[in-house]
């Protein structure tokens, strides 16, 4: 397939230079179903990126467009600030039902807004409220997003100076393998908190993904997470895993820290967790650290009533029964056998992930962005990740059938031999 980029007139001219997406995808998109995506042309796209993660289930997953459209035909509220409705009570007690009771979590639940920066902008607000201290430590390479508190805990240097001002009160420390295995875990954390001289203040909490998705798909292991645990006990700090990106359902189980058997005091969700790409974001944390005074954090679109619908409905089709957790990891297991083969022919690429969420990473950073350029020409959306774009990024939805996957694929293959 040959695809001529269209006219993008009134993108260009109007819409500000701050828009990204479309410049590596320049198609103007119509209608999506599934995992496919159609231009105005009618040119055909296979989504190797699901939304960034917010399009788990696929793109107008008819389950959830049901749920959706018979709530509005019978006028169902749709702005409900965080008064309590018949749709948010659903979502809420299906959530208490479907995922925190089977995993015996205790959590409560806080609608912060509808976006994933603001789920962490109310965490790190609890954490220090909580603990009365004021420095937050985040790890290398993290990503929790583009708002001021949320930039001060990330770790891109390109997006932390689009702040504009000083990024403060987050130490960063490094993440898992930073040092490739030569330095022992928590080695450099310990010692300065257990310095009186290290000039460290006592962090109020610790904050981490178990997958860096923006940071370049780096996976933290299971015994990494479950020893900061135990340093976040040992040195009364709150535990906050950032689960927008890796949450529901990305790595395999709903939680991505279920692996790893740990249980956060702070969890923040939300990307996928509407189900349907609706803004929706939550903050979960245990019961003991709800000190929050009414409408001490609050916004005016924290009640999306449509997205609680869809979200309740997508717990329901895709989590009472386990089968989507096997389902993910099956479809893991194809593509890593599929980048396996890959990198045998490819020797400066290497790859690693966890169930769908995956990265291809090149030793030459520009190749990665050359792989998903070739990939659209081809039909296939593919993104970058890492703090260089060096990695190719493979986050389909979950709902992707093994033929789709399969023919993506081959196409990724074929773009890395290409680009050689």
């Amino acid at each position: 397939m040959t695809i001529t980029p269209p006219a993008l007139s009134v993108f260009e001219t109007l819409e500000s230079e701050v828009r990204s997406y479309c410049r590596g995808w320049p198609a103007v998109f119509d209608r999506a179903q599934g995992a496919r995506l159609t231009d105005e042309d009618g040119h055909s796209y296979l989504d190797f990126f699901a939304g960034a993660g917010s399009l788990n289930y696929g793109h107008n997953n008819p389950v959830l467009k049901r749920a959706l459209i018979d709530y509005i035909e019978r006028d169902g509220i749709t702005h409900g600030l965080d008064m309590a409705t018949t749709a948010k009570r659903a979502f809420l007690e299906t959530f208490q039902n479907v995922i925190l009771r089977p995993r015996d979590l205790p959590y409560k639940v806080m609608f912060p807004g509808p976006t994933g920066t603001n789920a962490v902008e109310s965490a790190l607000k609890l954490a220090r409220k909580v603990k009365g201290r004021e420095s937050v430590v985040s790890f290398t390479n993290a990503f929790h997003g583009m708002s001021l508190g949320s930039l001060a805990v990330t770790g891109n240097a390109f997006k932390r100076a689009g702040a504009g001002i000083p990024l403060v009160h987050g130490t960063p420390m490094p993440f898992d393998n930073y040092f490739d295995g030569q330095v022992p875990d928590f080695l450099w954390f310990e010692r300065l908190l257990e310095d009186q001289g290290s000039g460290l203040n006592k962090p109020a909490a610790v904050i981490v993904e178990t997958v860096q998705g923006e940071g370049g798909i780096n996976v933290a292991r299971a015994e990494w997470l479950r020893a900061l645990q135990e340093l976040c006990h040992r040195q009364d700090m709150l535990l906050i895993v950032d689960d927008i990106q890796m949450g529901c359902g990305r790595t395999g189980g709903f939680f991505s820290f279920e692996e790893a058997g740990i249980t956060p005091d702070i969890v923040t969700l939300s990307k996928s967790i509407s189900g349907y790409g609706l803004p929706m974001s939550l903050c979960l944390f245990k019961p003991e650290l709800d000190i929050w005074e009414p409408g001490e954090h609050n916004g005016t679109f924290r009640g999306n009533n449509p997205a609680f619908v869809t979200a309740a409905a997508a717990l329901q089709a895709y989590w009472a029964d386990g089968q989507m957790e096997k389902q993910t990891l099956a479809r893991g297991e194809q593509i890593e056998q599929t980048l396996l083969a890959v990198c045998a022919e490819e020797s400066t690429a290497s790859f690693r992930g966890r169930g769908l969420v995956w990265g291809m990473e090149f030793e030459d950073p520009a190749r990665a962005s050359a792989v998903c350029a070739r990939a659209f020409e081809l039909g296939l959306l593919l993104e970058t990740s890492g703090p260089q774009s060096e990695v190719v990024k493979l986050l389909p939805p979950l709902t992707i059938t093994p033929e789709e996957l399969d023919e993506g694929l081959r196409t990724l293959a074929r773009c890395v031999r290409e680009t050689a």
